[in-house]
């Protein structure tokens, strides 16, 4: 009882720093979309080389953070020091010769990305992900060694970093530049995005320095042996992260190629700045899994795990419908968030919500085999989830621009999310699964998502003249779906009044 404890109390301090971090990068979004305009396609070249950087992060690091916990906790070996060693050398190997590649190389890799204008972006965000790279297995150690609150506190002094900056570059240096030249002689207010990635570089090798005590205690080098055993576990892990990642980030990396010119870059700002809105609902999504994963694995299989596990997808399907009509009934507000010229995009947001609650599901629906260590089942699916997104970028994208990557997501999480009920149905009676394979309370899921439809269809087409009116029906809306929840759910409210009594 005390480990679990312990382990619920380390997930709290992982998951706020996460998310206040998280929350705090969101913050930018209004700062950049005011100061760089759509019509420059800038904030498309942010958006894009932070999907290319997403991608070769989970490269760089091939699994080897789960490797080295998989490593570290075995009874047989009595060295997690060596075992640190091996695993910090190897990524550390491995993003150095990746760093060196693209410096030498820059002007090809420009060239093929369609950055001949600014090669320099790709030797900064080389640099970046490099370091990143090696952090990650040093942030592992942290929490592999239980340092919780250092984890947090370094993950929130590059955010604040980060943010401080930003500030500086985009409001107090042009001011500065006009009253005092001489001092801003290095400035540049025609290059905004580059300071942003420049700003990226020095937080993110600022954050290396607050690692010196474990990089001093450093006692070992690679030991070559174990490494070929570390490497034959992480290679499927690998696989499961580059189709995961791809999942989120392929329709950033493709839209350049697909809508080539400053046009593309146009609409992919409109795109991923609009996208940032929807994103609250990843913020509530991770922040569940946070919770809910030590929750699962925590839990001795049986009846009553496995009826908290159907009551808890019921309550994530609520409770995320509920803050899905929150953003779109309220979105003629929400988006001022975001700068007038990138208004287009905000169609996108209702498609890319219910994606994030496709995968939020699916995330629910993946433990039937999680629990059984047939990991290879995710592989499968997250793998034709990832070929039916591609498929309809590749296809739709050129005529359709951003909505095809809206609704590509959309499908893709759907499909993901289909084929693992699916198959914990027709594998739910088979061992070694039958133990662990959940039945879901269908009606009542279909019953919220039917209604939270229907309520947002019904604020789509009688879409009042005013915004005070809109909002005022708007909200009108919301109460019916509070309502349904509360009368749904009034044996629950029962329940928890009588306790609150007593």
């Amino acid at each position: 009882m005390g480990n679990l404890k312990k382990l619920l109390g380390e997930s709290v301090i992982y998951g706020v720093s996460s998310i206040i971090g998280r929350f705090l990068n969101y913050l930018l979004v209004p700062l950049y979309t005011y100061k760089i305009a759509a019509s420059s396609g800038g904030y498309g070249l942010v958006t894009n080389i932070y999907a290319y950087t997403a991608l070769l992060l989970v490269l760089l690091t091939f699994g080897m953070e789960t490797t080295f916990f998989y490593f570290a906790n075995r009874q047989q070996d009595k060295d997690p020091g060596r075992i640190f060693s091996t695993a910090l050398g190897s990524v550390g190997c491995v993003a150095l010769l990746f760093v060196l590649l693209c410096f030498g190389f820059t002007g090809s890799i420009a060239s093929a990305l369609h950055y001949e204008t600014h090669p320099e972006f790709i030797r900064i965000m080389a640099a970046v992900v490099g370091l990143d790279a090696f952090q990650a297995i040093l942030f592992a150690k942290l929490r592999f060694e239980h340092k919780a609150w250092k984890f947090a506190l370094l993950k929130l002094a590059f955010i604040v970093g980060n943010i401080g900056l930003n500030l500086f570059i985009f409001l107090l240096a042009p001011a500065l530049s006009a009253s005092h030249p001489a001092w801003m002689a290095w400035y540049r207010p025609d290059y905004q995005v580059g300071y942003i990635f420049v700003v990226n570089l020095i937080c993110t090798a600022s954050v290396t320095f607050g690692f010196l005590p474990e990089l001093k205690s450093l006692r070992h080098g690679i030991d070559f042996p174990l490494l070929k055993q570390m490497l034959k576990y992480t290679w499927p892990l690998l696989l499961m992260g580059i189709i995961g990642i791809l999942n989120q980030v392929a329709d950033k990396i493709c839209y350049r190629f697909l809508v080539p010119g400053a046009e593309g870059d146009v609409q992919l700002g409109i795109y991923g700045a609009c996208v940032k809105i929807a994103m609250i609902m990843a913020m509530i999504t991770q922040a569940f899994r946070y919770a809910y994963e030590p929750f699962v694995f925590g839990e001795k299989k049986g009846k009553q795990s496995k009826d908290d596990q159907a009551a808890v997808m019921k309550y994530f399907v609520m409770f995320t419908l509920f803050a899905f009509l929150v953003v779109v009934l309220y979105l003629d507000i929400l988006k001022y968030i975001i700068k007038r010229d990138y208004w287009d995009g905000l169609r996108a947001v209702p498609v890319v919500m219910i994606a994030e609650i496709f995968m939020g599901i699916y995330f629910n629906l993946s433990f039937w085999y999680k629990q059984t260590e047939k990991t290879w089942w995710g592989a499968i699916f997250s793998g034709l989830g990832c070929i039916v997104l591609l498929a309809i970028n590749f296809l739709f994208v050129p005529k359709y621009g951003y909505m095809a990557c809206a609704w590509g997501g959309l499908a893709g999480y759907g499909v993901c999310m289909l084929l693992s009920f699916v198959a914990g149905l027709l594998l739910q009676n088979k061992e070694p699964y039958k133990a662990y394979i959940v039945r879901y309370p269908l009606k009542s899921i279909f019953a919220y998502f039917t209604l939270a439809m229907l309520l947002y269809g019904l604020s789509t087409w009688l879409h009042p003249q005013g915004t005070g009116l809109t909002l005022a029906f708007n909200t009108l809306l919301l109460l019916v779906y509070m309502t349904a929840i509360c009368y749904g759910e009034r044996e629950l409210l029962k329940r928890l009044l009588h306790r609150r009594k007593n």
